[in-house]
């Protein structure tokens, strides 16, 4: 079993700034790509940033230049750090963690972002 633990999440105007930290938790399992995805009410889980366990990075067209992913392997910590947030940023951010050793992945609990106008 993989445990991701999401923090950071939160309510800020356009323009502003938030920092998202997600940490494995008690896990035995190498960890590869680990990302975030966004969910808003009747839509599906959206990719927002992705990046490999050597690095390399992805990001959704909406984000790019704004957003930027980066990660502690050593502790299995990934960040999402969100500037200049627009209103259609807000949504249920989710963590995920593929782990290859099951052929599969986990998700986080999702934190919260809500960006005012």
């Amino acid at each position: 079993q993989v445990q991701l633990q999401e923090s950071g999440g939160g309510l800020v105007q356009a323009g502003g700034s938030l920092r998202l930290s997600c940490a494995v938790l008690r896990t035995i399992y190498s960890i590869d790509s680990m990302g975030w995805y966004r969910q808003t009410p009747g839509k599906q889980r959206d990719m927002v940033a992705t990046i490999t366990s050597g690095g390399s990075k992805n990001y959704a067209d909406s984000v790019k230049g704004r957003f930027t992913i980066s990660r502690v392997n050593a502790n299995n910590t990934v960040y999402l750090q969100m500037s200049s947030l627009k209103p259609e940023d807000t949504g249920v951010y989710f963590c995920r963690a593929v782990v290859p050793a099951v052929s599969g992945y986990y998700w986080g609990q999702g934190t919260q972002v809500s960006v005012s106008t």
